[in-house]
């Protein structure tokens, strides 16, 4: 399971590369064609789906990685236990928020499926396609962070992804 989980992490994070490479390329080349008034409207369209792709699964990569900014102002001063005890709770609210957004994009993609770009033929839905493959991917995430954060909980110190 774990290697699949790490296979997974490794085409995700290529998967994002290669997406934002496109998007830059699409946006240069846009701004060049636009300046030689040559108008090609796909561009625009692709780019802001890969922009939601690479955007979302950025946001994942981040998380898994521990690259979010986090505010630990009040619990730095709690008794180690505390601070995993607050941890383990954060985590937990930040499962549930995931998997109530993944819900409700895959419903959302469901309602979009019929609806099309303007200048290409590809379903909207897969816009809202990348907000559940993102989400569900930090519920993993998180649910690996809550393990971790289980599995040491009577370490001396705070681990954090960084420190692994």
């Amino acid at each position: 399971m774990k290697k699949l989980y790490a296979a997974f992490c490794k085409a995700e994070l290529a998967v994002c590369g290669v997406g934002f490479i496109l998007l830059v390329i699409l946006v240069f080349g846009s701004a060049i064609l636009r300046f030689l008034r040559i108008s090609m409207a796909w561009n625009i369209d692709l780019a802001m789906l890969l922009l939601a792709w690479v955007s979302f699964l950025g946001a994942d990569i981040a998380w898994r990685s521990g690259q979010l900014i986090g505010i630990d102002l009040v619990t730095r001063y709690f008794p180690r236990k505390m601070q995993k005890t607050v941890m383990i709770a954060v985590y937990a609210i930040i499962l549930c928020v995931t998997i109530v957004i993944c819900i409700y994009g895959v419903r959302l993609a469901w309602t979009e499926r019929l609806r099309t770009y303007q200048s290409m033929p590809i379903p909207y839905s897969l816009v809202s396609l990348s907000l559940v493959v993102a989400t569900f991917s930090m519920s993993i995430s998180t649910i690996g962070k809550i393990r971790d954060c289980i599995r040491h909980f009577n370490d001396a110190a705070v681990r954090t992804t960084e420190e692994k």
